[in-house]
């Protein structure tokens, strides 16, 4: 499986220049822990956090009364920046591992420095979440559609997936992994027996 297979695409995202207010605004109504931060031509430029949010639009202390008149805080003064980014095509172990490496709550996906997707830890938990059962019944429909009912044999233990094929064609069996895939909750998928599908 692949960042493109479960990310939020367009991503929302703010700019610079954008009000703390209207940040935690989006992130309150889209739900997101993070938005990415990108300049005029949607170039990852940093990410801001709803923490982060939270922390500037706490009230202050009642003995330190705001100044009428006080300049409002922008995105680009809580941001994190340089932010990571992970291309589309990247695996979900190595997305994973980011996300865990870098305490990061969402990952952007960049492409050609832009901003064209965003992963959240919630997404990879819904994802690695699925029931085996949910996952092949998935698998067996895609299988369906390329190649016929009744042809392909699909088991999965644990999100790995295992396709026997009755005709035991190679590109077949090449077509079906990726096609498997593909599946949400899927964490990797070959032909079983080493595709011996007699």
């Amino acid at each position: 499986m692949r960042a493109r297979d479960l990310m939020s695409s367009p991503a929302e995202t703010v700019r610079p220049w954008t009000s703390a207010d209207e940040a935690a605004e989006i992130l309150a109504e889209r739900g997101f822990p993070a938005l990415p931060v990108v300049d005029d031509d949607g170039r990852l430029v940093g990410i801001v956090t709803s923490a982060e949010l939270a922390r500037v639009r706490t009230p202050p202390e009642p003995r330190r009364p705001c100044h009428p008149g006080a300049i409002e805080t922008t995105v680009g003064a809580v941001m994190a920046s340089p932010a990571a980014g992970m291309p589309p095509g990247c695996d979900l172990a190595d997305l994973c591992r980011a996300l865990v490496d870098g305490k990061s709550q969402a990952m952007p996906i960049v492409e050609d420095s832009r901003v064209v997707g965003i992963v959240t830890r919630g997404d990879v938990v819904r994802v690695l979440a699925r029931a085996d059962t949910a996952i092949a019944a998935d698998v067996r429909h895609r299988l369906e559609v390329y190649g016929g009912t009744g042809r392909w044999k699909v088991e999965v233990h644990e999100g790995i997936v295992r396709i026997t094929d009755r005709y035991d064609d190679e590109t077949d069996r090449d077509v079906a992994t990726l096609l498997a895939l593909a599946v949400p909750g899927v964490v990797g998928a070959g032909p079983a027996d080493d595709g011996a599908g007699r």
